[in-house]
Order: structure tokens, then C-alpha cells, then sequence
């Protein structure tokens, strides 16, 4: 991914309440259930950093996120790195209500080259693991909670 690539934008729209959705997206115990279960502290505060590791295949990719912007229950806004490599990106998830429903936008901002070479770091795993993030686990997440 690279600082010259289009910002990736997923939006999905959920049969849920606003605050229904902020709180899967910045409540820690929701988190872990449908985002990483290995989270260790995650608050919707500018300036709160978290970090955790996640394996894939024969990779470590050790999670740096720091809060850099805020509006509750309308926007929440991290820088995305990993320690040990290069790149940087952010992630904007905006809240917007539609008669009762929430719609989500998710854009994803790269402010530093990542890799070439590393599979996880390519355009196309960004997208799709977006995707499954938004789409899949946290739509079934959601249902889960609404009793869908």
C-alpha cells in the first residue's frame, strides 16, 4: 500500500442504533468479540495508544494504534503501524443515522509506504480484510446483539 493509492472506503448500513454500533466499535469487550479478541485496552480517547499482536502464517505483526481524532457517536479515527515495519495508515469510521439505522463509513488513509513484499501489506488484503471486518463480523456481531 502505498501514500499514492485512492483512501479505501468501505460502507455498510446495520439495522442497529448509533450507539449501538459506537459501542462495537470502541467498547473493548465488543471489540474483542467480533474486531481482535486480543486487544488489551482499547478507549475512544485522542492520545490513548493500545498495542497487540496478531500472527499470520509465519508472520508477527505486532499492532500499534493510537487515537487521533474523536466525536462521539459520530466519528472515531486511529493511525494504523506495526512495530518492526515500515508504513503507517489511518483508520475513519463515521457514524451517520438513516431512519433508525446506522450507516458506516470506513476510510483507510496511507500515510506512509508499507512493504511491497509482504502479502498482508498489499492493496488487495487491505480491501478484503476490510471487507470481512465490516461486512462479515461486525454485521454478524450486530445481528447477534439485535437478535437477528
Amino acid at each position: 500500500m502505498k501514500v499514492t493509492d485512492k483512501p479505501i472506503i468501505v460502507e455498510q448500513t446495520f439495522d442497529s442504533p448509533i450507539n449501538q454500533v459506537w459501542d462495537a466499535l470502541t467498547n473493548i469487550d465488543q471489540m474483542r468479540q467480533w474486531y481482535f479478541n486480543n486487544i488489551h485496552d482499547f478507549k475512544p480517547q485522542v492520545g490513548f495508544k493500545t498495542q497487540f499482536i496478531v500472527r499470520s502464517e509465519e508472520r508477527t505483526f505486532p499492532h500499534i494504534w493510537e487515537v487521533v481524532e474523536v466525536e462521539h457517536l459520530k466519528m472515531i479515527k486511529y493511525t494504523w503501524q506495526y512495530d518492526g515495519y515500515l508504513g503507517k495508515s489511518t483508520s475513519a469510521f463515521e457514524l451517520s443515522d438513516e431512519d433508525g439505522k446506522t450507516k458506516l463509513t470506513l476510510t483507510i488513509e496511507i500515510l506512509e509506504d508499507f512493504p511491497e513484499d509482504i502479502p498482508e501489506f498489499r492493496l488487495e488484503s487491505c480491501i478484503g480484510g476490510w471487507d470481512y471486518f465490516i461486512n462479515d463480523r461486525l454485521k454478524n456481531f450486530l445481528n447477534t446483539i439485535d437478535g437477528r
